[in-house]
């Protein structure tokens, strides 16, 4: 194994991490040797450059191929005065920083291609920052099911938090290379509750109601300074979290039970007893009218996650939205052909990742948003 760089103090990488159903590395069994008696006389032989290759990409993996068809059929209905509301099928990106290469694609899904409908998910990705202190930002969301802004949600949620880390790029980058693990979560924490907290405010203006104009948010932070290895997930709502390393899948999302800690100051619960160790007078369940001169307070929402892990030299790092981590998880096919694909070799192009998150499964059929780091 190549030696690790040397780096800045590093935020230790959380436990949990599971291993996904057994893959294939894509090795090659060498053929059995001659017998003694059958070696060829010697004399000059010619040189054989052997090289083994990633398979081609698939089209479909799993029982059979799916219903829909496998290319975009209707785009959806526009409006004359209303054009810049229109979303692309699908979009591309990818960038090279430090140590590490980026991919990121999101694409209709096949129901979506189907039905003439909008893609839901939306991607953003963005450098803030010049040199080795620059820091770059993948976000992505899915706006709500079966609602008409859908996808105007999603789009708003990235933008907001893109503006939100960018006026706060310097500190996390500095939080990141000195591995302030607690100072990172909590202010990331207030800056995606923020950003989520706008949507709710824009459904006011439009009048619908908040839960048909929301999105699910899952971000990437990733320093551009080389000697730094920290990668930073963080979030709401469903989607995946994976790392490839030594050919095999680990499924690394947060649970739940992960992102427990100190309440952030306007979400989360009260703390159980006052700072000096006196017990708060049990919560009997009785429903309190709310103030005249205070609004409501909003039901819980979907819990913050948080994850920083160290890369090590070789690791694929792949985020994604539902409509490709729900596949991955439920169909081992898929997984092994990502491994046979990723494990070895140079990370691919951008139309060669398009490729590979194409990849499509019977039975699933959203919308699918990924975006990879291949660590050199």
């Amino acid at each position: 194994m190549p030696p690790e760089p040397v780096s800045a103090p590093a935020v230790p990488p959380e436990p949990g991490a599971d291993v996904l159903p057994s893959t294939t590395g894509g090795f090659r069994t060498p053929p059995p040797e001659a017998p003694a008696g059958d070696q060829p006389e010697a004399g000059p032989r010619e040189t054989v450059l052997s090289v083994v290759e990633a398979p081609p990409p698939a089209g479909h993996v799993g029982s059979g191929p799916p219903t829909y068809a496998p290319e975009p059929t209707a785009l959806p209905p526009a409006e004359p005065d209303e054009l810049g509301d229109l979303v692309a099928d699908t979009v591309l990106d990818g960038a090279r920083y430090g140590a590490s290469t980026l991919r990121a694609v999101s694409l209709r899904g096949d129901s979506a291609r189907y039905r003439g409908e909008p893609r839901r998910d939306a991607l953003l990705t963005a450098r803030f920052g010049t040199g080795e202190q620059a820091l770059v930002l993948v976000a992505m969301a899915t706006g709500a099911r079966a609602t008409s802004g859908a996808h105007r949600a999603a789009a708003e949620a990235c933008r907001w938090i893109g503006q939100a880390v960018g006026r706060s790029h310097e500190r996390l980058s500095e939080d990141i290379r000195a591995a302030r693990r607690g100072e990172l979560k909590s202010g990331l924490h207030r800056l995606t509750d923020r950003s989520l907290g706008k949507l709710r405010a824009s459904a006011a203006e439009q009048g619908v109601e908040p839960e048909e104009y929301t999105a699910g948010l899952r971000c990437l932070l990733l320093p551009a300074d080389p000697q730094c290895r920290t990668r930073v997930f963080f979030g709401v709502g469903a989607g995946g979290l994976f790392r490839l390393r030594d050919g095999e899948w680990q499924d690394i999302e947060p649970r739940v039970t992960d992102t427990a800690g100190e309440p952030v100051v306007g979400f989360g619960s009260p703390p159980h007893e006052t700072p000096g160790g006196d017990r708060l007078t049990m919560d009997l369940g009785i429903t309190t009218p709310p103030s005249p001169y205070e609004p409501a307070p909003r039901p819980p929402g979907a819990p913050f996650r948080f994850r920083a892990s160290v890369a090590r030299p070789g690791d694929t790092l792949l985020l994604c939205t539902g409509g490709l981590a729900e596949p991955l998880r439920g169909e081992p096919e898929l997984a092994e052909h990502l491994t046979t694909r990723w494990a070895e070799g140079e990370p691919p192009g951008l139309a060669a990742f398009l490729a590979d998150a194409s990849v499509r499964v019977k039975g699933y059929a959203d919308d699918r948003t990924a975006a990879a780091v291949w660590e050199a």
